[in-house]
């Protein structure tokens, strides 16, 4: 059988598992000699492809390809940069295409969210009308958790654990204190469109009283009067009150809250801190002493207390990536598909880019409650399971071991450049 060459590439904001799905994937290819002859690696996702900046997978141990495992990031560094269609930006695909055949490249696996499986796909599609058809499969991944399709996106449940942790452990050291010093803390969480991941946090409320007490979901309008009685209440009830804010939180009229007026790369708008303007209605508004935190990166990279859930699951949908490469399918992502709550089983399957490219899926209606404030037990069944399970990486001197790669760059073929505009 003739072998051809693959690539992998990481793209958009990377997670505490993605190395895994890696790890995956580059161990699943070794596997298979007859059919793959070298695994290279992009540099910084696309990016990586359009500048024939690539890395030979072949140096590096298969010691360190089972380290990244438990190494948190993007081993092979990641990008947010979006390819528009195939009719405003064809040179960019056909300089894709044209990298791909300079290295006899016919496999190639694109990790990311809904915009990188649209890319993927249409990777696939002007391939063939070139003449040089290379099989694309997208590899799911997103702490957002809004991919269609599959039960979960890998990096969610990692995220949503320390999500989960983060509040349950301030919501402690707050009603510690309430007394005589805060009353309220506001951790505010990722997610400009989906309100998953602060969902995640209700999972940490498990009895009356209990962190967070409110949670700010991108789906429910905010209400200013509704939230600051709400705030007010808790204090009153409880001493304290501890709150969930998605950074995506929107005014009744659709406009985000914290909205800076700037976008990133794919066109989404950046968005300037939620957490600092409730601090500063809490304070104003009702006189109550408070802190405020973002998780920020420190959500999607916290790999020392990742689920292994997610981390089984990552590593499931990098394997079952390669293998439906090699089966002949195009245009195809694996996908998990749940099979029971309790317990939690699942199992991998697959589904055709198109039916999840430029996708995205809230939280839905039910799993909010009534009041707009936290979760449903219909919410709380669906994600207990994905956060649970231990999984630490190695320490020494007291801190999580991580791998760096060699990253060792193969020679360019192409006499052209791409500029990166």
């Amino acid at each position: 059988m003739t072998r051809f060459n693959a690539l992998y590439a990481q793209s958009g904001g990377v997670t505490a598992v993605i190395n895994a799905t890696a790890s995956a994937v580059i161990q699943t290819a070794r596997a298979h000699p007859d059919k793959i002859g070298r695994l290279f690696a992009a540099r910084n996702g696309i990016i990586g492809i359009l500048t024939e900046n690539l890395v030979d997978t072949h140096f590096e141990s298969d010691a360190d390809i089972a380290a990244l495992r438990h190494t948190p990031a993007g081993a092979f560094g990641s990008c947010r940069y979006k390819i528009g269609t195939l009719e405003k930006d064809r040179a960019a695909y056909e300089r894709l295409i044209a990298v791909f055949s300079a290295h006899d490249i016919r496999y190639f696996f694109y990790n990311g969210g809904g915009d990188s499986q649209d890319t993927a796909h249409k990777i696939s599609h002007i391939s063939k009308s070139l003449g040089y058809p290379v099989t694309c499969i997208g590899i799911p991944k997103t702490i957002d958790n809004d991919l269609p399709v599959t039960d979960c996106s890998p990096g969610f449940g990692s995220a949503a654990k320390y999500v989960a942790t983060s509040i349950r452990e301030a919501g402690l050291d707050v009603a510690s204190m309430a007394a005589t010093s805060t009353k309220v803390f506001i951790l505010e969480v990722m997610g400009r469109h989906s309100g998953w991941l602060a969902a995640a946090g209700g999972l940490a409320a498990e009895n009356p009283g209990d962190a967070p007490h409110i949670i700010l979901f991108p789906e429910i309008p905010f209400s200013e009067e509704a939230f600051l009685q709400r705030v007010k209440s808790h204090v009153k009830n409880f001493g304290f009150c501890a709150i969930v804010a998605s950074e995506g939180i929107r005014q009744p009229d659709g406009s985000f809250i914290s909205d800076t007026g700037l976008t990133d790369a794919f066109g989404h708008k950046q968005l300037g801190g939620v957490a600092p303007v409730l601090s500063g209605l809490v304070r104003s508004r009702l006189g109550f002493r408070n802190h405020w935190a973002v998780s920020d990166y420190l959500q999607r990279a916290a790999r020392h207390i990742a689920s292994r859930t997610d981390l089984e699951q990552a590593e499931a949908v990098g394997k079952k990536a390669v293998e439906l490469a090699l089966s002949g399918k195009n245009a195809y992502m694996p996908v998990i598909v749940r099979d029971s709550d309790q317990p939690y089983r699942w199992h991998i399957s697959e589904t055709a880019l198109a039916d999840v490219a430029n996708r995205e899926i809230g939280l839905p209606r039910d799993y909010i409650t009534e009041e707009g404030f936290g979760i449903t037990e219909k919410c709380r069944t669906r994600l207990q399971p994905l956060i649970e399970g231990e999984d630490y990486p190695p320490y020494h001197n007291g801190l999580p071991r991580y791998v760096r790669l060699k990253n060792t760059p193969i020679a360019k073929k192409l006499e052209s450049t791409f500029e990166i505009s």
